[in-house]
């Protein structure tokens, strides 16, 4: 069945089954990788993506579920001046690996886009995506760095 919806502004049709999984139709029928499968259960983050303005687990979300909405991928996002999340993620040096951070960076666009000014208990209730690598202080100080930015 097809499965119609807006992804990074722009509408796309997906032909396939409702209960594909929503990361593995953007990767593999749209091409765009920039979000990682990482546990397939919707716990580490690596997977997150905008689903109306919202961060959500990709994952473990049908395609289905997403029709007639907006999606946003790590690709959506501006990654120039306009941006600063990306601003301070480079300037903080945030990445060791980076394999977590484009879940990341959707999580703490989301947060800022509902609360410009976070608290650290409000960033730990919401930015819940792993970080394996344990960067997690400079996670937090670029957040707290793009909040003053924005």
């Amino acid at each position: 069945m097809s499965v119609t919806f807006s992804l990074n502004g722009k509408p796309v049709t997906f032909d396939g089954p409702d209960d594909v999984p929503l990361l593995w139709a953007v990767r593999e029928h749209f091409s765009l990788t920039g979000s990682k499968f990482g546990c397939g259960i919707g716990m580490c983050g690596a997977c997150t993506m905008h689903l109306d303005g919202a961060a959500v687990r990709t994952c473990v979300m049908a395609v289905g579920h997403v029709r007639g909405r907006a999606v946003t991928t790590i690709e959506g996002l501006p990654t120039d001046e306009t941006n600063p999340v990306h601003q301070a993620w480079n300037e903080l040096d945030v990445p060791q690996c980076g394999y977590c951070q484009s879940g990341m960076i959707m999580a703490t666009t989301s947060l800022l886009a509902r609360n410009p000014n976070p608290t650290d208990q409000d960033i730990d209730q919401t930015i819940t995506n792993l970080c394996r690598c344990a960067t997690y202080i400079r996670i937090r100080a670029a957040i707290h760095a793009a909040a003053r930015r924005a």
